[in-house]
């Protein structure tokens, strides 16, 4: 009998374990190849948490791998003597995303770590606020973002809002690790931590309170006021938890003509009218480009099921045509209106510095430097961003001004340390009234920066490759680049190759070897000529192998047919 198949049956005869479980892996057991899935491996608590498939086994989202993370999380606490400070606990509308909250709440609990369970589902970016609002130690999100319906997710975030980050991370996963007895995880009953006083919800106060930080955030409210009534809005929150906040943002700022698709208004962890919930999908935009049409919409907006991602439309007056935004143009036009205004209110801070991962578009560094703003970058994942915040805090090196990731995220305060798409929606509705005051529309204005910054389009090519095999052959694909990198790619010379996991980067033109000053992590970057570029990464989430490029034309067009030419490179070194 092989491991995995000890581990199946260890479930089925444990009392532990109840029988709604036993019985769903009893429907499996002349299935070798689904036994092997669900027990070949515990599922991984990485460096952000947890997501997988929601079912039975250990390689799977269910109760007991979430508590038993939990438990991990509570030893790490107790650890670091943070147990009286308590731990926020938010969640989204997935599927089981109310149960597993509530389980990570109790076996919190029953270690002694109170807790602060919102009773109904908030956004990820609420969380983070609530973390330091409320003094935490520690916050939890139960979400797996923009996934199909079969996943779920349990996100970790310290105290300073932010999720964990290095060394911290590891530190958290070792003690996750030391967990091996599922038996053996604490939890207590609902009433009994209730009356213990350790289980607490936090109310409408801490929804009013991240409403009115991000309001302050408006650059010209009054300006918003004016325009409000000539602005249309097309808003669809995917069945996720956008829905109130979103709509309560842009009432209280004075939107009026604010449509909501009504087939995906209300929360459904099914998502039903999507296959897949990702505001990165032109798919998922299908009803709502549908609406735009019927009600003449300006902008088409979409958030994804955790409320921490935005996808864009807007009507390009001149075709007629709704015209995609990827999340770096949207990005662009939020940081420019950013900077444009403080610079000439003259609040810009002379250190103020705008953080991008390293898989953001180039042209935000041409942005920053228009207005004397320094650019740090970090690697993917917005984790980073948050650190660089806390880091500037701590040692008074900068002004955080705006931060974004090519990944449809950005944040415009520093109110939440993860991205936000809430104050998103805000920010670019209030860019969108201060183009229709000038009379011009979203496209006109991104048309403007890429005269006036060079025509920076970019890429994603995405390889999905499941279980064992998949990992083993992401792995081969990452060591091949690694050790036989590419001499061109869509005819432009690669003039440099950093590798984020050996922490360095070589000039390909004279072999010279400098280090890279960032996390080691399984990264590839190719700089190639002419500012453009190639990225290649494992998700750290997914069973995918990622492949990021940019490039910079002389016009839509000419970019757009190097962008081709880089992508179709990738795809035969990939094959």
């Amino acid at each position: 009998m092989t491991d995995y198949q000890k581990r199946y049956q260890s479930w089925l005869d444990s009392p532990y374990f109840d029988q709604k479980t036993k019985d769903e892996l009893r429907r499996i057991q002349n299935d070798e190849a689904q036994i092997q899935d669900r027990f070949y491996k515990d599922l991984e608590f990485g460096t952000g948490g947890l997501r997988g498939v929601i079912g039975a086994g250990t390689n799977r989202m269910n109760i007991y791998t979430v508590r038993k993370a939990t438990q991990g999380l509570a030893n790490y606490i107790i650890s670091q003597g943070g147990q009286d400070k308590g731990v926020a606990i938010a969640f989204d509308s997935r599927r089981m995303s109310q149960e597993f909250s509530r389980e990570a709440a109790l076996c919190l609990n029953a270690n002694g770590i109170k807790t602060y369970r919102f009773d109904t589902l908030r956004p990820t970016p609420e969380l983070s606020y609530t973390v330091r609002k409320l003094g935490c130690i520690a916050g939890i999100v139960v979400t797996a973002s923009h996934n199909p319906p079969e996943y779920n997710g349990y996100k970790v975030y310290w105290e300073d809002g932010a999720q964990i980050t290095a060394p911290r991370d590891k530190e958290i996963i070792s003690q996750v690790n030391l967990v091996t007895d599922y038996a053996a995880v604490k939890t207590m009953a609902l009433e009994d931590a209730v009356s213990a006083g350790l289980y607490l919800v936090p109310g409408e106060e801490i929804d009013r309170a991240y409403t009115e930080e991000i309001k302050k955030l408006a650059l010209q409210p009054e300006l918003i006021r004016e325009m409000a009534d000539q602005l249309k809005i097309v808003y669809t929150p995917l069945h996720g938890t956008g829905n109130l906040p979103v709509r309560r943002i842009l009432s209280e700022l004075g939107f009026t003509h604010v449509y909501v698709v009504p087939e995906q208004e209300l929360p459904d962890g099914e998502f039903p009218t999507v296959s897949y919930p990702n505001p990165e999908d032109p798919k998922a935009f299908t009803l709502a480009l549908k609406l735009a049409q019927v009600v003449d919409a300006d902008v088409v907006l979409a958030t994804d099921p955790d409320a921490d991602r935005l996808g864009v439309y807007a009507k390009d007056r001149k075709t007629g045509e709704y015209v995609s935004f990827t999340g770096n143009m949207s990005g662009m036009l939020i940081a420019e209106y950013i900077l444009s205004q403080k610079k000439a209110r003259g609040i810009l801070p002379a250190d103020g510095a705008l953080v991008k991962t390293i898989v953001t578009t180039n042209m935000a560094d041409a942005v920053a430097a228009a207005y004397g703003v320094d650019v740090i970058e970090v690697l993917t994942g917005f984790k980073y961003i948050g650190e660089q915040i806390k880091w500037f805090e701590e040692n008074h090196s900068h002004h955080y001004v705006f931060g974004l990731e090519e990944s449809y995220g950005c944040l415009i305060g520093t109110y939440a340390r993860d991205k936000d798409a809430v104050s998103a929606v805000m920010a670019l509705c209030e860019v969108a009234a201060a183009c229709r005051k000038e009379g011009i529309t979203l496209w006109d204005q991104m048309m403007a920066m890429y005269e006036k910054y060079g025509f920076y389009r970019e890429g994603l090519h995405t390889i999905t490759l499941k279980g064992i095999d998949g990992a083993a052959q992401i792995q081969a694909m990452m060591e091949k680049l690694r050790t036989a990198p590419p001499t061109e790619l869509g005819g432009m010379k690669v003039v440099a190759v950093r590798d984020y996991e050996k922490g360095i980067r070589t000039d390909r033109n004279t072999g010279a070897q400098t280090p890279v000053n960032l996390p080691k992590s399984n990264v590839l970057y190719y700089e190639l000529e002419n500012d453009a570029w190639c990225c290649a990464r494992p998700s750290g989430t997914e069973p995918k192998i990622k492949f990021y490029f940019g490039v910079k034309g002389t016009s839509l067009e000419e970019a757009d047919k190097m962008l081709e030419n880089v992508k179709k490179d990738l795809l035969n070194l990939s094959e």
